[in-house]
């Protein structure tokens, strides 16, 4: 379980990564197993509307099981699976990188982190880097 304490711990390690690495302004949302969010920080001048875009590449990695880099490459590779995906789910899936899985000890998705603002592939990279500060597994 990602409990309050883990995801504000997650969020602030994500976006000192951002900063160290010159990143446009992020966003970041944290995710329980159940797709319910748990955090949300949206550092100043990102877009106003950078929360959507956060949540649905958590909330797809959630409810698949199935991290935004795996979800791209099926994404490519079967376009009708995961538009027929993001219907069922009233749109909210956004199927790229930045959107991670958190695994519990056991190897159990205990929820998710979902980073935008900069490419799609620095926000893989800044939540990487959250979550190993922040002592979580991340499957990116």
């Amino acid at each position: 379980m990602i409990n309050l304490r883990k995801a504000r711990v997650l969020i602030r390690k994500t976006l000192e990564k951002g900063r160290e690495l010159d990143l446009k302004p992020l966003s970041v949302v944290v995710l329980d197993a159940g797709g319910h969010v748990q955090a949300f920080e949206r550092e100043d001048g990102a877009a106003p509307g950078r929360f959507a875009i956060a949540h649905g590449k958590a909330y797809g990695s959630v409810m698949l099981g199935m991290a935004g880099t795996a979800q791209m490459a099926r994404a490519e590779a079967q376009a009708y699976f995961m538009d027929s995906v993001n219907g069922v789910f009233g749109g909210q899936v956004i199927p790229v990188p930045g959107g991670v899985l958190i695994r519990g000890r056991k190897g159990e998705v205990i929820g998710a982190v979902g980073v935008t603002g900069d490419s799609s592939d620095n926000d893989l990279i800044a939540a990487m880097a959250g979550l190993e500060a922040a002592g979580l597994v991340g499957e990116g």
